[in-house]
């Protein structure tokens, strides 16, 4: 493990460099051109093979996520001169990286934040959730709906963990603080599929595929098809690469060659999400399913499916058992440091 956290210094060493000489060509090349393009655009390859580097669970699947994915994609919108990296004044270097980084936006207005007590009962959750998993007769069905909860839990507490020492730092370093956008916005309380991948889950993702994906394609489609159709395409091909990038940390986390399987999950759920939009379209708001029906409708769709093809995948590599097999090596590590520490004090004193 000592030789994985070398790796993941050097790692991130290397990112903190290359944003830095982003920065730099943003500056140098204020306007989108040539120049700009071919300065950025390897920075973003090179973002997309450093996670590759790391093979630790906990180190690697969040580098993975972090700089493989969204640090990578949001290099890629820069270079275009679009994206949260692109501001007018130029954002300093220290937004620059913490935002190029970090799963973070910035927001223009002020978003009234969540109380604790809402951060308290979820955290209070999860604890349940780890004391549930040491029992071993607990039926898989219900097992996987755990899980459910789990990867809920575990990313809304830890990107909301990331915004608020971003935001505290902020607080110190400029006047008035950062006003950043929370990650998540209660999925649990989506109305339907549309709310729920839009408006309401991982967020961060949403604000990166929206213009790097989505918005290119409808313009495209909007050339061949009509206005009114052109997001469907648009909507199937945001899903299609957001499988893709899927694939991709799976494969960082568990060095598996990918099944297909989750890419199939998030295709589904965009073919799902525009025959919605299109049949809203084509219905035109002359009915619509009261909330409390199409709620529950529509999260057990991203359930079930979710056990049919996303968890099972996520499960084979094991996750679990080497997150905690990780924990605990080092926590034997740390305590060996100690017991050479105290010996060595001990000889000393003789």
């Amino acid at each position: 493990m000592e030789g994985e956290i070398n790796n993941f210094i050097v790692v991130w060493s290397i990112v903190l460099a290359c944003l830095c000489y982003c920065h730099f060509i943003g500056n140098l090349f204020p306007k989108p051109n040539f120049s700009r393009l071919s300065g950025v655009l390897p920075v973003a390859g090179v973002f997309f093979l450093l996670p590759l580097n790391l093979t630790s669970l906990n180190l690697g699947g969040g580098t993975a996520f972090l700089i493989g994915w969204l640090g990578s994609f949001k290099l890629l919108l820069f270079a275009f001169g679009s994206g949260p990296l692109c501001s007018s004044p130029p954002l300093p270097l220290s937004r620059f990286v913490a935002s190029a980084c970090l799963p973070i936006k910035l927001s223009p207005e002020k978003k009234n934040g969540k109380s604790p007590v809402n951060y308290l009962t979820k955290m209070v959750l999860l604890g349940m959730l780890f004391h549930i998993y040491t029992y071993k007769d607990v039926p898989p069905k219900l097992l996987m709906l755990f899980y459910c909860c789990y990867i809920y839990l575990v990313l809304d507490l830890s990107l909301t963990a990331i915004s608020a020492a971003v935001k505290a730092v902020g607080s110190v370093l400029s006047k008035g603080g950062l006003k950043l956008e929370p990650p998540f916005d209660d999925p649990y309380l989506a109305t339907s599929l549309q709310d729920f991948w839009g408006r309401r889950w991982n967020l961060m993702v949403t604000n990166i595929l929206r213009p790097a994906v989505y918005d290119p394609v409808r313009a495209a489609a909007a050339r061949i098809l009509p206005e009114k159709w052109a997001a469907l395409p648009a909507v199937v091909a945001t899903f299609l690469v957001s499988g893709i990038m899927h694939e991709a940390v799976f494969y960082n986390i568990g060095r598996v060659k990918p099944s297909g399987e989750v890419m199939c999950f998030f295709l589904i759920h965009g073919v799902c999400l525009a025959m919605e939009i299109g049949a809203k379209k084509a219905i035109n708001g002359r009915f619509c399913l009261p909330g409390f029906v199409s709620g529950p409708l529509s999260l057990s769709f991203v359930i079930l499916t979710s056990f049919w093809l996303f968890f099972p995948p996520f499960l084979r590599n094991k996750p679990d058992v080497k997150g905690c097999q990780e924990v605990e090596h080092e926590q034997q590590v740390v305590q060996l440091k100690k017991i050479r520490s105290y010996n060595g004090k001990c000889q000393n004193l003789c």
